[in-house]
């Protein structure tokens, strides 16, 4: 491996001596505000009309434009709600690398409203490798958490029965925050993050070798918000949502720049109860299971960090979050069988969790444009005692189900990488380093009612732990270059992983897990410009996916009182071919989007269900590995506007995958069919006040073990802006009809039917007031759309 990692970086050296010929450089922004214009399109063509290449301007404004012949050019800058500018220049023998300077674009008095509406919602820009969906203003998600959130964007579902997030219907996604794992669970990382931290979603299907290669379908990064206008600003948000319990909550956002200094602090807090019901009916006899859900849940949200612009080259950046989660669930379970009760179960647990990050981020840009070295240092920890308290309230003569687990849970998570880049002739070179490793550490200790005792008393009967580590090297290349119309990049990433794990049971001993695997995961995509408007890319990944501590472990776990599940320390990984096909055109005042892709994963890890040989009643959940499992699907998703004050957004998915799984020693393969389509209208009634409505169907999903039936959710919201537009009400409407209630059945290992009744209903109301002392606010802030607010680096 280090042989390797040598010669690339050798032969990555040899290639940047090769000098950039015929370039031409500038920036694009507002005369009006002096603000820059992210993601402005910019169009060369030859004296004929030929189309020769093109560029879109980063977060910055800046664009570059390569490879250009020695003649009269065309160069053509368009933004939406701006005024199309055309410029000549003729390149000379001496125009090697031309500096155009600042393009000025004026707004489009014709196109204003449009501007406004698209700042009042959720924008999607797409690029190369990525799809962006602007959140910022979306009125949707305002007052809900990242989990809701993604509920509206376009390839992710939310598996409410579960809490898992899917990316083109697999849950095997990957969920980064600012482009950094972590070691929180990502339903409880999402639920905890709210809605108005968040700027943007990223949503990467294919991703390159640059990233890790774990989730089959892809990636979604969410990027936080970061202040760093001039002087001291900020925000604070005051809300409260109300559903069958109601839950306040509170953001306040600041910065304070200064000189080279760039100083920002975000809190946040939210609490409140939670329920939820799970009906569940045994078909093939009377037993009916009601389970009551109730969490007690409080969270404190904090980030506070620092950017050094130490000289006009490098930037020192340096962060903490600091996450503390206050849990009370308790969870009462009532059993009857031919209308008889058979037992009450009653578990209360306590979590008291606490999650820590630590980044440090160093940047150097060399004097060639776009060459720069970024050194990054990550530690995350999460500390997560448990205790709960399980009790048997009807038969009092039987202490079996009468005990407490004492559960210490904790994980960390350490990384650091080096990355390089290399701008070449209409492309560039990135390669880079990588080290993760990350500790898992779990202990259960169980007291159980003594069986004789008069007196209710404790004693112990066992304990078990997890001590589960692992540590993956690797080194990535990658190989961008623009040839006219074309535009490509290909690169591989190589990884050691090593794994070594221990489980202890007081009844089975030690058990030892240890593994190390050498993989290459080649990643390619294609893009194409068939004309201005018309855009296809052809992309393809290999991807893993290596199972979690929870899947490999020996270790039973209660998750209710007719339900066992453990692990299978057999497991492998399972790796997956990833192949994508889109066509993107744009159309007045709008776009059209068209997808498709098919995964071919092998080794797929896949569900074991069975009935429990010492009661007949209960079911044991595990996994294991099976061939191959396949999946594909289409994508269409558009935005237009009929009119100038409305803004329509639809898209629709389908997807068809194997679901594959043993159950009762037989093998089974299920086709599943999952349709979701959406629809979202914003209308601009006046400059101060906006509407937005939407609505969502989840069509009939089925796997091995239940079938979810469809359902449709209708949201509404409203904002008005009030003391000169540094404040805004707000309202919001989720699932208004209340429709979000799961209707399933199970075929296996029984026949049962089920209802889930989830406190998702609710109304919000939130006032937001932004102050400061920028020198960048001004009457046309709509057109900057944040985009000073995300920072550069993290």
């Amino acid at each position: 491996m280090k042989k390797l990692l040598l010669t690339i970086l050798f032969a990555v050296i040899a290639i940047s001596n090769y000098a950039q010929k015929q370039e031409i450089t500038g920036k694009v922004i507002n005369p009006k505000n002096k603000a820059s214009i992210p993601y402005a399109t910019i169009t060369c063509k030859s004296e004929n009309g030929t189309i020769i290449t093109g560029a879109i301007t980063n977060d910055d404004g800046y664009f570059t434009l390569s490879k250009l012949p020695k003649t009269k050019l065309l160069l053509s800058f368009q933004f939406i709600g701006y005024k199309t500018l055309v410029q000549s220049i003729d390149l000379t023998e001496k125009d090697i690398k031309y500096n155009i300077g600042t393009i000025y674009l004026q707004e489009d008095n014709n196109q204003l409203n449009e501007v406004e509406i698209q700042a009042e919602s959720s924008t999607v820009v797409q690029k190369i490798d990525r799809k962006i969906i602007n959140v910022n203003n979306d009125l949707i998600a305002t007052g809900a958490s990242s989990l809701e959130m993604l509920e509206n964007i376009p390839s992710v579902d939310i598996d409410h029965l579960s809490g898992t997030v899917s990316l083109r219907g697999n849950e095997n996604v990957s969920v980064l925050i600012n482009g950094k794992p972590s070691n929180i669970n990502t339903e409880q990382l999402l639920k905890q993050l709210p809605s108005n931290s968040v700027k943007s979603i990223e949503i990467i299907t294919n991703p390159s070798a640059k990233f890790n290669p774990e989730g089959m379908s892809g990636i979604i990064n969410i990027i936080l918000k970061k202040n760093t206008e001039i002087g001291f600003n900020g925000s604070i948000t005051i809300g409260i949502k109300h559903s069958k319990n109601t839950k306040p909550d509170i953001a306040l956002n600041t910065n304070y720049k200064v000189g080279i200094t760039n100083f920002y602090a975000n809190y946040s807090t939210s609490w409140g109860d939670y329920e939820t019901f799970n009906n569940l009916q045994r078909t093939d006899k009377d037993l009916l299971q009601n389970i009551d859900f109730l969490n007690n849940s409080s969270s404190h949200f904090f980030k506070i960090g620092v950017d050094i612009n130490l000289n006009s080259k490098s930037i020192l950046s340096l962060y903490t979050d600091q996450n503390f989660d206050n849990n009370s669930l308790a969870t009462n379970t009532l059993v009857t069988q031919n209308s008889n009760t058979q037992f009450n179960n009653l578990r209360f647990s306590k979590y008291k969790q606490k999650d820590e990050t630590y980044n440090i981020d160093y940047v150097y840009n060399f004097d060639k444009k776009g060459q720069s070295l970024e050194l990054e240092f990550n530690y995350s920890s999460t500390n997560n005692p448990e205790n709960t308290i399980n009790s048997e309230l009807i038969d009092n003569s039987s202490k079996e189900n009468n005990y407490t687990n004492n559960i210490l849970d904790t994980r960390k998570l350490w990384l650091f990488n080096i990355d390089y880049t290399i701008p070449i002739q209409s492309g560039k070179i990135e390669f880079g380093l990588e080290y993760r490793k990350q500790n898992f550490y779990n202990k259960i200790i169980t007291d159980q009612e003594a069986q004789t005792s008069n007196s209710p008393t404790l004693q112990p009967i066992g304990n078990t732990s997890l001590d589960y580590d692992r540590s993956i090297y690797s080194g990535y290349f990658n190989f961008n270059k623009e040839y006219e119309k074309i535009a490509f990049q290909i690169g591989f990433r190589v990884e050691q992983f090593n794994l070594d794990a221990s489980f202890f049971n007081t009844n089975q001993g030690n058990t030892n897990l240890k593994d190390n695997l050498f993989n290459i995961y080649p990643s390619a995509s294609i893009n194409y410009s068939l004309s201005e408007k018309d855009n296809i890319q052809l992309a393809y990944s290999r991807r893993v996916d290596r199972p979690s501590a929870y899947q490999v472990t020996p270790i039973q776990e209660w998750a209710s009182p007719l339900t066992i599940a453990r692990g299978n320390r057999n497991l492998t990984p399972q790796f997956t071919n990833s192949i994508e096909l889109n066509y993107t055109k744009t159309i007045t005042k709008g776009y059209i989007s068209l997808g498709t892709f098919y995964r071919r994963t092998n080794d797929k890890i896949g569900r074991i269900l069975e009935r429990d040989a010492l009661n007949p009643d209960k079911s044991i959940s595990s996994f294991t590995n099976y061939d191959f499992a396949d999946s594909y699907g289409i994508e269409l998703s558009s935005s237009f506007k009929p009119i100038k004050w409305w803004t329509l957004r639809p898209s629709f998915e389908t997807y068809i995958q194997d679901s594959q799984g043993i159950l009762n020693n037989q093998f089974e393969t299920i086709k599943n069919t999952i349709t979701k389509a959406r629809i979202s209208n914003s209308f601009k009634a006046s400059k101060k006040l906006s509407f937005q409505f939407s609505t969502i169907y989840r069509g009939k999903s089925e796997n091995i073990q239940y079938t979810v039936q469809p359902y449709t959710m209708v949201n509404i919201g409203a904002r008005l802006k009030v003391l000169d537009g540094k404040g805004k009400i707000s309202i919001r409407g989720t699932d208004i009809f209340n429709n979000v209630n799961f209707d399933y059945t199970t075929n296996n290992p029984f026949n049962q039917k089920g209802k889930y009744i989830l406190e998702y209903d609710s109304i919000y109301l939130g006032f937001s007031y932004n102050f400061g002392s920028s020198k960048n606010k001004r009457k046309g802030r709509k057109y900057r759309d944040n985009n000073e607010s995300q920072g550069g680096i993290f």
